[in-house]
């Protein structure tokens, strides 16, 4: 078996059902007996250009492994899925369990708003 990384992109009027198409896929690749190993939703997101005169989607990557002919079959599942706009697979030397620089970020900046809220609330109640 192989280590892939895969992003895909949800269309933006399908955010409801992202939960949805996530369980679909990772149930697909586990009844294939491939391994989850990180699953990060980054939720809706800018795109960097317009794909199908579409401005927002919402991201999800997954690291799996699995064996080629899986993978084959995923990537023709996405092409054939409307609600995926776009996908990539990349093949990995290992296992990627660690949170990715994106979602890292993400908790970060959450995490100062959060700190810098609890500072105003503390000096509001003080004046």
């Amino acid at each position: 078996m192989q280590h892939y990384e895969i992003v895909f992109l949800i269309h933006p009027d399908k955010s409801d059902q992202v939960k949805k198409i996530i369980e679909k896929y990772t149930t697909y690749i586990t009844s294939k007996q491939g391994i989850i190993h990180r699953l990060e939703d980054w939720g809706r997101r800018q795109l960097s250009y317009s794909i199908k005169k579409l401005n927002k989607a919402h991201y999800i990557l997954i690291n799996i492994e699995t064996k080629k002919n899986i993978v084959q079959e995923l990537s023709k599942n996405f092409s054939f899925d409307d609600s995926i706009i776009r996908h990539i697979i990349i093949k990995a030397k290992s296992a990627h369990t660690d949170i990715s620089p994106i979602l890292k970020f993400k908790e970060e900046r959450r995490e100062n708003l959060i700190h810098e809220s609890n500072n105003v609330i503390k000096l509001s109640t003080h004046v």
